[in-house]
């Protein structure tokens, strides 16, 4: 049982608004494993004001870059030295299986690490050539931070999210109130430890998990400067609007439903075990996740078994068991959700391969599902089109490549995606075609240095890298 009776505000542990703590519960079996203070819209009124003032008469934004990542260095290495216990408390709080939890550590060392190189490499003051060579002027270009950053993040991968949001903001020199999902209290308490321990000054950083009303509430705060949020494309259109009718900057990274397009020359074995991880990594529960399986007519039977033969190796169980491959649905809310749109396949004449709605037997005290493959499926189907968020997959027929290109591009989103060929030129050529953020070629792993985001309703803006340290600065021209 791990109890946090305090939220972190403006750098210290302080007594929250509500004496209220909310029960955590494990995905598992549902028993209680945590209790977390929450905050409400009174200790949001704090966490924005110390970080206004933090902001317009503290050190941090006129600190020199280098003690900034030097800062950013220190909570790295903390990270690091607790990897497992993160891990650890994430499988606890969401389910997600041990395998993924642990693997996911070293990427969020690699995030970090392309964050500092950009910030190392970006030229925060530098003076532009002349736009004539007899130009009696010289202008000199500023990179300054924007101000109060809201940083919203949801529950299915709460370090990587908050840290893709929190590291570049505070490189920039900006100040921070990071809301974060009830269910990951534990987890994202224990990283205000973390920066607690980095030595921010005061007020820089606030970390407040917080229900949705609570949120908006942050975001539509009168000193917030710009909003970061992730999660789904409906409360990323509302922040949208609030952000919109209050002319702050924002960045959204939101939903998706991303096609592996499986082409004709494809090692299909190789690619389905490619799509273990690409289309079920965290227990489906991800954005990023290959949901949408385009395979060629003429191999398509031999997708579909392959496909079939694999989810029905992969063990669902404990998240703490090292064989389990899927874990539980976050909340018995999530589990109901997912059940209910494999219900909604076999309506909509899908057939069905593997799995079905189900809970796996022996798991029925937690928030389990059966992992599901559907076949000759329409893209016009909405379990083709919705975001289902979890371990259900779907495999669509295409006729050739131009039409695959169609089918994969024929959806709201565009976050993600991925190419399998025999050929990588071949698989370069599809990548080019298909609108969406992220292709990854034969399985390969995003990289951190390049930019991160959706087209159409995926998202506005960008994260990782230099492109998404730009998303927090704003750009000042100075002419002498």
């Amino acid at each position: 049982m791990i109890t946090y009776d305090r939220l972190f505000i403006a750098g210290s542990w302080t007594v929250p608004s509500s004496p209220e703590l909310l029960d955590i519960r494990s995905p598992h079996d549902r028993t209680v494993i945590g209790r977390a203070a929450q905050a409400r819209p009174a200790d949001i009124d704090r966490a924005v004001a110390a970080a206004r003032a933090a902001f317009d008469e503290g050190p941090w934004p006129r600190t020199a870059p280098a003690e900034r990542i030097a800062v950013i260095r220190r909570l790295n290495a903390l990270r690091e030295a607790d990897a497992e216990k993160i891990a650890a408390l994430i499988s606890a709080e969401n389910g997600s299986a041990g395998w993924f939890t642990l693997a996911g550590q070293p990427g969020l060392g690699r995030q970090a690490g392309a964050y500092l190189k950009a910030a190392e490499e970006l030229g925060w003051e530098e003076t532009l050539p002349p736009s004539a060579p007899d130009s009696p002027t010289r202008s000199v270009l500023r990179r300054e931070p924007i101000g109060v950053v809201a940083a919203v993040i949801p529950w299915n991968s709460p370090f990587s999210a908050a840290l893709a949001k929190v590291i570049p903001a505070l490189l920039a020199g900006n100040t921070v109130v990071l809301k974060v999902s009830p269910e990951n209290s534990l987890s994202m308490d224990f990283l205000a430890e973390l920066l607690e321990r980095s030595n921010l000054p005061e007020g820089v950083i606030s970390v407040l998990p917080a229900d949705r009303e609570t949120s908006e509430y942050l975001v539509s705060h009168p000193d917030v400067d710009k909003i970061a949020f992730t999660g789904s494309t409906g409360a990323g259109r509302r922040i949208a609007s609030i952000a919109g009718e209050q002319l702050k900057r924002v960045s959204l990274e939101l939903g998706g439903k991303s096609a592996a397009v499986i082409l004709a020359d494809a090692d299909v074995q190789q690619a389905v075990q490619g799509l273990k991880f690409a289309s079920l990594l965290n227990n489906g529960e991800a954005c990023i996740a290959q949901t949408r399986v385009l395979a060629p007519r003429s191999r398509y039977e031999e997708v579909v078994t392959a496909l079939k033969n694999l989810v029905e190796s992969l063990k669902v169980g404990d998240p703490n068991d090292p064989d389990t491959f899927i874990g539980p649905m976050v909340r018995p809310d999530q589990q109901q959700r997912v059940r209910d749109y494999i219900e909604l396949g076999i309506k909509e004449g899908a057939r069905l391969v593997t799995g079905g709605p189900q809970v796996p037997p022996g798991l029925e005290d937690g928030n389990y599902v059966t992992p599901t493959v559907f076949a000759d499926v329409d893209n016009s189907m909405r379990i083709a089109q919705e975001e289902i968020f979890g371990p259900v997959l779907v495999v669509i027929p295409y006729d050739d490549e131009d039409d695959a290109v169609r089918i994969a591009n024929d959806s709201e989103y565009g976050l993600s995606g991925g190419v399998w060929s025999a050929d990588q030129a071949h698989a370069l050529a599809v990548a080019r075609r298909l609108r969406t953020g992220t292709v990854t070629v034969n399985g390969a792993p995003i990289a951190f240095d390049g930019p991160f985001g959706g087209y159409k309703a995926s998202g506005i803006g960008r994260e990782y890298g230099a492109v998404g340290l730009a998303q927090y600065v704003e750009y000042k021209t100075v002419t002498l």
